[in-house]
C-alpha cells in the first residue's frame, strides 16, 4: 500500500497573507482562494490549505528540498530579513546545520509556525 499525504490544513490569522508568504518564500504560486481555504500546491501530491483561526498551536512543517532549491529558498529568507537558525530551538542563531551530510535551516512564518528546509 502506498500512502501519500494529499493535503493538510495550516491554521493562520490571515489565510491569504499566509498563503502568499509561503508561496513567495518557497518559489511557488498562490492562485487565490478555493472554497474557504487559501491553498498552495507544494508538489504533485501535496497542498497546504491555509485556513483562518483565532487561536491555534504553532506547528512544525519540514520540507526536503534539492541543493538548488535550498539555495533559492534560503536567498529569499535572507532577502526578506527573516530570522533563521540551525535548529528548532535555535531559530535565531543565524546559522545553518549540516546534519546527515546535507544542509538545513529553520525559520518562523508570520503565524509562529516553524518551517524547516533540509537537503538530506
Amino acid at each position: 500500500m502506498t500512502i501519500v499525504l494529499n493535503h493538510t490544513i495550516v491554521p493562520a490569522r490571515d489565510k491569504v497573507a499566509s498563503a502568499e508568504f509561503f508561496a513567495r518564500i518557497f518559489g511557488l504560486e498562490y492562485r487565490g482562494p478555493h472554497s474557504h481555504f487559501a491553498p498552495v500546491q507544494v508538489n504533485e501530491a501535496l497542498t497546504l490549505d491555509f485556513d483562518e483561526r483565532e487561536r491555534f498551536e504553532p506547528h512544525h512543517y519540514a520540507f526536503m528540498v534539492s541543493e538548488a532549491e535550498f539555495d533559492q529558498i534560503f536567498s529569499r529568507i535572507k532577502a526578506e530579513g527573516i530570522g533563521y537558525g540551525s535548529g528548532p530551538r535555535a531559530r535565531a542563531d543565524g546559522e545553518i546545520n549540516r546534519r546527515r551530510g546535507g544542509r538545513g535551516v529553520y525559520f518562523d512564518d508570520p503565524n509562529g509556525h516553524v518551517l524547516e528546509i533540509m537537503t538530506a
